[in-house]
Parts: structure tokens; C-alpha cells; sequence
């Protein structure tokens, strides 16, 4: 299968199909006597493994190494079951920092809010972000 068949088939773009075959997360086709690629059609699974794996947020390195598990003969279910965890923690944790910088952020607005400084106030560029927030937040 030529490398526009299998991006049809796929949804994959033939750009994106060499980049994949170079990072290693697809075997080098073979070559027609012409030098085309012809992809077995097995590839369009793989294709889509690939996918799925970067819809649940997985990077390339983490498909790549499932994939490599998996073509030494073993089963990958046990590690992809370990790099969807470590994932989870991952976004767990990007969600506890971006919990704490709405509430900063919203601190900040909270202040700006209260009206505009006054004379005496002395800041370098702008006084609601040259407010301490621990302050912003005893207010």
C-alpha cells in the first residue's frame, strides 16, 4: 500500500507518516523497485494505536516504548496500564497548579476591583500585579 492510501485510510497526513517512521514508532516499509514506499496493511492499526495513545495524552516516546514491548513479542497491557497511571498523576497534578493560579488570578482581579491606587501608591509598572499576593490574599 503506497504512503497516500495509507494516509487516506487513516486520516494521517504522508508528513506525518514519515516523521513517525523516522522517530521509530513505524518499521521502515518496504520499497517498491521504483523506491515508494509499500506499507503492509497492518500499518493502518499501528496508525491508529497512535492515535488513541495521543488522544489519552500520551507522548510519542511513551506510544514508542508501548510499541516496543509489544513488537519484542510481549504482551503491553501491564505497561500501558503503568503509563496511564503515571499520565493520570501527571494531569492530576496540572490541575492542582492550575486550581491555585485561578485563585491567584482571581485574587489579583478581586483587588483591581476595589478601585484604582492612589497617589500613594508607589509601584514600578502596574499596582495590582506589584501587590504581594499573600497580601491580596489576608485582605
Amino acid at each position: 500500500m503506497k504512503i497516500g492510501d495509507v494516509a487516506k485510510l487513516t486520516g494521517t497526513s504522508t508528513k506525518t507518516i514519515r516523521f513517525y517512521e523516522d522517530a521509530g514508532l513505524l518499521p521502515p516499509p518496504a520499497r517498491t523497485s521504483s523506491g515508494y514506499r509499500d506499507y503492509e496493511p497492518e500499518i493502518a492499526d499501528r496508525l491508529r494505536f497512535i492515535h488513541r495513545g495521543q488522544a489519552a495524552g500520551l507522548s510519542l516516546q511513551d506510544v514508542r516504548q508501548i510499541l516496543a514491548v509489544r513488537d519484542r513479542g510481549d504482551a503491553p497491557c501491564g505497561h500501558v496500564r503503568d503509563v496511564l497511571t503515571t499520565r493520570l498523576g501527571q494531569v492530576r497534578g496540572q490541575l492542582a497548579e492550575l486550581a491555585a493560579l485561578e485563585s491567584h488570578l482571581q485574587t489579583l482581579l478581586d483587588r483591581a476591583d476595589q478601585g484604582a491606587p492612589t497617589p500613594h501608591d508607589e509601584s514600578g509598572v502596574c499596582w495590582i500585579l506589584d501587590t504581594d499576593p499573600v497580601a491580596i490574599a489576608k485582605l
